[in-house]
Formats: structure tokens, sequence, C-alpha cells
């Protein structure tokens, strides 16, 4: 089958986010064929080029969120030469005809998003800055306020896919979003009886912020990848994330009938909550923001036939915003054994009188926190030392916390000399993976007899998986999806502690039977849960699953090259009257669909979508 997948900052450039999953995805899948559709979000990341691309991946499209020029809104690559060519048309402006369509779309719009904030208070404004608030709805009659936000839903879906297909028929939407008129549209609703006090406080200069915002986030809804030749010719739409890699799936459903499958590893709501803070923005535009998001959200929940999210943490914050119970499948990222194969299966359990600490040096991982449970260790056990083993600092942010930290190790654990003659040694090193004590990730792990995570936010923890296929016992903070990972094969306490942390650490330094039975279990546990094998069979089967409800019709899949019928190109159980798919109403535009090629050796039945706009 023909697969699009849609990134967001990530596959096929060489940095960001599920860059790593997604080439084993599509490496492992190699029986499919995939076509790219990628936004990316700097220039920095677009200099950085692409991975080596595999064979099965027939087109690559891509896009820019970041940029201000309005007219470059899409590029295209062939295979081959991958050749660019750019096609623009966003910043044209409206006819008057036009101009009346997107003044109401963008007002129904609008008006949904300032809804929010007047059925749960200043809850969304809460939120958007500390990181968490905003979900439920409150009102003084609870019927009133659910009746109240379905319909800004219906509101909200009403003006976004207006949009969309006002910027498919006449060029792209970022002029009119740019425009006075929305500015005045914006002001009206944000000014209308009922909203929250957050959102009435806002400014002319906080109206222009908005629009500018909404305009890169709505940027999706202009390009030209929604037609026959581009989205329209794929079987299935694989998001791989929420959010503005999910939009593209949105209206490929919307126009063509194309089933939606949307995978999570990181909330994309619950990201745009935490990095809030982290803006120049006013509280009134945070807070509108925030209600955007999760109107999107809940929309994109509701319309993705299935619902991957990789941990239950994840899951949770989904089901929060209103995905279905039934449409959620928890699909725990692939990751690579084999490197740690020599490690994991040797049987030892690491030096009885080290920790070791892996990851990524930024101020969420409370490395803080660690030096001062360390401190206790010290006092119990005065030969423990503990390693910092890490990436290089990234940007300014990374390497000031660096150097605070070296900063506090310095001043907790002063260089201890045995003579006036000698040099000190300091009981904590901080050393960088690819160095030459510690050329690769395996021997970071050897390193030490425990390994620590200390995060005060985490999402997936990558670096305990690692340390479970090493065989190493572990002790980590209650945070995001560490227990889940962790299961019984690893010490768990509550974040921010430093004395529970030290004695967990002095629990597992002083008993290297009990270290080594947790380690064992922990192997065990990651090679069943964690491999890619176990990531690239449950996506295998959910393609299949997928394809065979919702089948896909192309004359050049049921004819050969002479005109003639493929022999069971089309399935027996299509000529059976009745609904065999789930019935429902065919987006505008849904062309027919028929399964491309057989899915498994067993028979599937497998309806076909007429023309009509139901399953016959």
């Amino acid at each position: 089958m023909r697969i699009g997948l849609l990134t967001d900052g990530g596959y096929p450039y060489a940095t960001g986010e599920s860059r790593l999953w997604c080439d084993r995805l599509v490496r492992g899948l190699s029986q499919h064929e995939f076509d790219l559709f990628a936004l990316s979000r700097s220039a920095e990341q677009e200099e950085q080029g692409w991975v080596q691309l595999p064979a099965q991946v027939s087109r690559v499209r891509t896009a820019s969120l970041w940029t201000a020029d309005e007219d470059i809104l899409g590029t295209h690559a062939s295979r081959g030469p991958l050749a660019r060519m750019v096609t623009g048309g966003g910043g044209r402006s409206y006819r008057r005809r036009e101009r009346r369509r997107f003044t109401a779309y963008f007002t129904a719009l609008a008006t949904s998003v300032c809804a929010a904030g007047a059925t749960s208070g200043e809850d969304d404004a809460a939120g958007a800055s500390g990181g968490g608030a905003g979900f439920g709805e409150r009102s003084e009659d609870g019927r009133a306020g659910r009746t109240a936000v379905g319909a800004a839903d219906a509101q909200f879906t009403d003006g976004l896919y207006g949009l969309a297909e006002l910027a498919r028929e006449h060029g792209g939407l970022p002029a009119a979003l740019r425009s006075e008129t929305a500015v005045r549209v914006l002001e009206a609703a944000c000014r209308a009886p009922g909203t929250g006090r957050t959102v009435q406080t806002a400014t002319v200069p906080d109206f222009l912020a908005l629009a500018r915002e909404l305009d890169r986030v709505l940027r999706p809804l202009s390009l030209d990848w929604y037609d026959e030749e581009s989205l329209g010719a794929v079987d299935l739409c694989h998001a791989t994330s929420g959010g503005a890699a999910a939009l593209p799936g949105l209206l490929a459903k919307r126009f063509f009938g194309v089933p939606l499958l949307v995978t999570e590893h990181g909330v994309q709501l619950r990201a745009h909550y935490l990095g809030a803070t982290d803006t120049p923005l006013s509280a009134p535009v945070r807070a509108l923001l925030a209600n955007f998001h999760r109107r999107l959200a809940t929309e994109v929940y509701r319309q993705a036939a299935i619902v991957t999210p990789g941990n239950t943490h994840t899951r949770r914050w989904q089901e929060r915003c209103g995905a279905g119970h039934e449409k959620l499948r928890t699909v725990h990222p692939g990751m690579e054994s084999g490197r740690f194969t020599a490690l994991g299966e040797s049987g030892d359990s690491g030096p009885d009188d080290t920790l070791v600490w892996v990851g990524r040096i930024e101020p969420a991982k409370d490395l803080i926190a660690l030096l001062h449970a360390f401190a206790e260790v010290r006092k119990a056990e005065p030969g423990a030392r503990l390693r910092i083993i890490g990436a290089p600092a990234q940007g300014p942010e990374g390497a000031t916390y660096l150097a605070h930290c070296r900063a506090l190790a310095a001043q907790l654990f002063p260089d201890e000399a045995t003579d006036a003659h000698a040099v000190g040694d300091n009981p904590v090193s901080f050393e960088d993976i690819g160095g030459a004590e510690v050329p690769d990730l395996s021997e970071a792990y050897a390193a030490g007899g425990v390994v620590v995570l200390s995060s005060v936010v985490e999402g997936f923890p990558i670096s305990l998986v690692e340390a479970m296929f090493c065989g190493r016992a572990t002790v980590s903070t209650d945070v995001g999806a560490v227990v889940e990972v962790i299961g019984g094969t690893g010490l768990v306490v509550p974040p921010r502690n430093p004395r529970a942390l030290a004695d967990a650490c002095l629990a597992l330094l002083r008993d290297p039977e009990r270290r080594a039975r947790l380690g064992a279990a922990a192997r065990a546990r990651a090679l069943e849960l964690f491999t890619v094998e176990q990531n690239l069979a449950a996506f295998r089967g959910i393609y299949l699953e997928l394809i065979s409800h919702a089948p896909v019709r192309r004359e050049a899949d049921t004819v050969n090259t002479d005109g003639e019928p493929r022999p069971f190109a089309t399935p027996p159980e299509a000529h059976v009257r009745g609904p065999w798919a789930a019935s429902g109403p065919v987006p505008a535009g849904a062309a027919d669909r028929t399964p491309r090629r057989a899915a498994e050796p067993r028979t599937v039945c497998a309806g076909v979508r007429g023309s009509g706009g139901g399953d016959v």
C-alpha cells in the first residue's frame, strides 16, 4: 500500500524529533511505498539536509512553517536527483466574494477559540502559562457548559474546514490571515460577552500577535498538497505527531476520504502548555493559543481512525482531550538493542562504587538534585563516585546549565589530594560521549553499577530503556512514562527529593546480588516490549487493519498495462450488497477506493466506497 507519512520538524531532516523512529519504520516496512510530507521548523534544520532515504520512499514534499515569506508555501522533491520546485500562491488577495467567505469562516474559528475561555474560566490561561490546567469545563450549570463546549467545537470545525476549502480553491490564506479584517474579527470575538477576563484584556498588539501565530499554525491549510496526485493518491495518512503534522491528514480525509492514523510519543498539546512560558507572548495571546490547540487536538483525535500513543502517560492526556477509548492502541517506541547485546549478556553488574547518569544535559534533567543526593551518598560511602556522561551541551541554555552544575560539584566536593604535592581528584566527573574514556553508549552504561535518572519532566525515557538493554539496575524519579517502562525492575522515587534518591542509590550499591537480579529482569522486559521488531509488528498489523476497513479503488490497480481486467484485483466481497465498513457520509471529492495489493494470505472483508457518499 501507499503510505503518506506526515512529519513536523523531523524526518527526513537530519535533525529533529522522531527522526530515528520514522527512519526505522520506513526501512522496516519495506513492502509498502512511502510518500513523505514534511514540515520544517527552522532554517538551521533545512541547512542540515536530509538523511539517506531508502528506496521505498517514492516522493518527498516539504514546507516551511518558520519562514516569514508568505509566497514560499511548499517545495517538492522527486526521487532521483531530488530536484526542488517552489510553488506559491499564498500571498494573493481575495476578491469580494472570497473575502466574505473568509470573514464568515474565520469568525466561526475565532468565536470558538474565545468561547473556550467562557466555559472553562481562566483555566486555559493558567494551563498555557503553567503547564497542565485547562481540560475541565466549568459553568454554573454543568449541562449548559457541555452544550456550550459542543457548540464551540462545531464552530471550530466549520471554520477550520471552511478556511481549508477556501485556501484550496483560491490560492492560500496568509495574506487574509494578516489582513485588517482578521484583526477586527479577533477583536470582536475577544470583546464578545461571556469571554474570560484574561481574553478580554487583549489589546491591539495582542490581536496582531495572535493573527501572526495563527498564520503560522494554519500554514498547512495553504499548501498545494491536496490534489489527486499528492495526498489524494495515498491509501493511508500516518501523522507522526498531533498538531500541525496532523492538519494535512485531516484535510486528506475531508477531501479524499483517506483514513488517518496518528502516532504521538509526546502530546503536542502538553508540549505547547509547557513551552508557553518560554515565549514573549502576552497572557491573553497564550490563553487563546492554548484554546486553539486544545480544539485542534480534539478534532484530530475525533477524525483519526486509530491513535497510537507511545506510552500510558501520553494516552491519559489523549483521553482527557477526547480521544475515544476504542481508538487508542499503545505502541511503545522501538529501539535498537543490538549494540547493547554484549554488555547485557555478559552478566557483569558493574562497579560496586559508581553511579552513572547518561543523557542530554538540560534543566529538566535536574542534575542539581542528583548532585545533592550524591553528597548524601558520599557521607555513607566515602569511596562512591558519580559519572555524568552526556552529549555536548545544546545552545546557550544548555551550556549555562552545565557550567552551573560544574560549579556546584566543585563546591560540594572539593578536590581531594593525598598530600600537598598530589593532584586532587573530584568524585564527580563530567564526560562527553565519544571521548577517549567513553567512546560509545554501551561504554557509558558499563561505567556504573547503578544508572540514575533524576528528571522532573520526562516523556518516554530513552536512556532508561538503554540501561535496561544493558542489564543495569536503575534508580529513577516518578515522572512521565518511567513507571510504565521500569515495571518492577528498578527503584522509583519522587522527583525533587535528594534524600529519597540517595537512599535508593545506597540500597543498590550495597547489594550486588540485588543489582544483578534487577538488571537481568530489566533486560528481559526491554527485549519483550521496547525493540524495533515489536514496534514494526504493531504498525504492520495496524496498517492492514485500517486499509481493510477503508479500502481504496483506483482504475490503475484493477487493469493491466493492456487495459484488461487484472485477475483477483477486486475481492468478491465488493459485489455483496450491504455496508462492510463503518457507515457515514464520505467527504465531498472522495474518490472510489479499493486496496492496492493483497494485505494478508487470507480473505479480508472490505467494502467499496461508492460515489454516492456511502459504503456499498
